[in-house]
C-alpha cells in the first residue's frame, strides 16, 4: 500500500511517499511544495494546491495522512497554517483517498517512542526506518514521519476492523 504523509505549512508543505508491505516500510519519494511569500494568500494557497495535485498525480497513493495543527502563540500564523492544512486535507479528498489526521505528539511517539522528541531525533529515526532515504528538507522529513505514523496505526486499524467484521459474521 502506498501512503502519502503531509506536513502542512504556508511557506512549505512537506510531503513523503512510502510503501508498506506487511511490517516493511520502503521510501519512494519526498519533497516540499513551496509558496511565494510575495504573493497574496489566495495565490499562495493555489500554489500549494497545484503542487500537491502534481504529487498525487505522479505517485498515486492509496491513503493520505496529515499532521494536525498545534496551537500557536500567534493567532494570525495559526489561521494561515490552518488554511494551508485545509489544502492538505482537500487535495487527497478530491482524489477520493481516505485522509487521516494525527497529532504531533502521536507522530513523535510513533516514530521515536517519545511524544516530546526533538526534530533531530525524528529525522534520525526516519533515516533508520527508511534506509537509503535521501531526505529533501526538514518539511519532507516531518511528512515522512507522518506517513510512518499512519503506516503503524493504519495496519492496526485494518486488523481490528477485519477481526470485528469476522466476529460479527459468526454471530
Amino acid at each position: 500500500m502506498r501512503l502519502l504523509g503531509l506536513d502542512p505549512g504556508l511557506r512549505h508543505t512537506g510531503w513523503g511517499i512510502i510503501e508498506v508491505n506487511g511490517n516493511s516500510l520502503r521510501h519512494l519519494a519526498n519533497g516540499a511544495v513551496a509558496s511565494d511569500g510575495s504573493l497574496d494568500l489566495a495565490s499562495r494557497l493555489v500554489q500549494l494546491y497545484e503542487g500537491l495535485e502534481k504529487v498525487l498525480s505522479d505517485w498515486q497513493p492509496h491513503e493520505a495522512a496529515v499532521e494536525e495543527t498545534f496551537v500557536n502563540k500567534n493567532p494570525v500564523s495559526t489561521l494561515k497554517l490552518g488554511q494551508a492544512r485545509g489544502i492538505s486535507l482537500l487535495v487527497p479528498a478530491l482524489h477520493n483517498l481516505p485522509v487521516f489526521e494525527y497529532a504531533p505528539n502521536k507522530i513523535k511517539k510513533s516514530v521515536v517512542g517519545a511524544g516530546h522528541a526533538g526534530k533531530d531525533q525524528i529525522h534520525a529515526m526516519v533515516n533508520m526506518l527508511l534506509p537509503g532515504c535521501k531526505i529533501a528538507n526538514e518539511h519532507a522529513a516531518d511528512a515522512l514521519a507522518v506517513a510512518i505514523c499512519h503506516a503503524h496505526y493504519a495496519g492496526t486499524n485494518r486488523t481490528l476492523k477485519k477481526a470485528t467484521l469476522m466476529a460479527g459474521s459468526k454471530t
